[in-house]
């Protein structure tokens, strides 16, 4: 069912099966609900602002892993691409290969000037409900900023 507009808070999370770096087949639903989950959706793969967030993401990390929380990007890059990415620049968290914009359609995300496939974070509590949505095509750091405080909060 895609959604027409963004999910909103207190919405639930859908499922969802996508490839991850990896070639696996990852159910979103089998950790949906036993843990906070930080969902963020980025436009490419090694692009400038792209590899801001991610590096962010990683340098971030333990913090996430501290407040019990997993991390996942998407982006409709494929698994092959996501494998060099994430080997480029260590990326230790789950990248997912969303190559029909299925996901993404599914969230709501939305598009920036209509062409680029935007860029937005979603914050899943371990109820499998979005308690936080964050979206900034340019302000990549407040991704992650956004995400601990929120999960600080949970």
């Amino acid at each position: 069912m895609p959604a027409t507009k963004t999910l909103s808070i207190g919405d639930f999370a859908p499922d969802f099966v996508l490839k991850n770096q990896h070639g696996q087949v990852v159910k979103f639903s089998d950790f949906r609900t036993k843990q906070p989950v930080v969902l963020y959706f980025y436009p490419k793969d090694d692009t400038p602002g792209c590899t801001a967030e991610a590096k962010c993401f990683r340098d971030s990390y333990e913090k996430f892993l501290q407040l019990g929380a997993l991390v996942i990007g998407i982006s409709s890059d494929s698994p092959e691409a996501h494998m060099k990415f994430a080997e480029k620049y260590q990326i230790p968290f789950t990248l997912l290969s969303d190559s029909l914009g299925q996901v993404r359609k599914m969230y709501g995300v939305p598009k920036t000037l209509l062409v680029l496939p935007g860029r937005t974070t979603f914050v899943i509590d371990k109820n499998g409900i979005i308690r936080h949505v964050f979206s900034s095509q340019t302000n990549v750091h407040k991704h992650i900023d956004e995400a601990i405080r929120i999960l600080n909060q949970l």
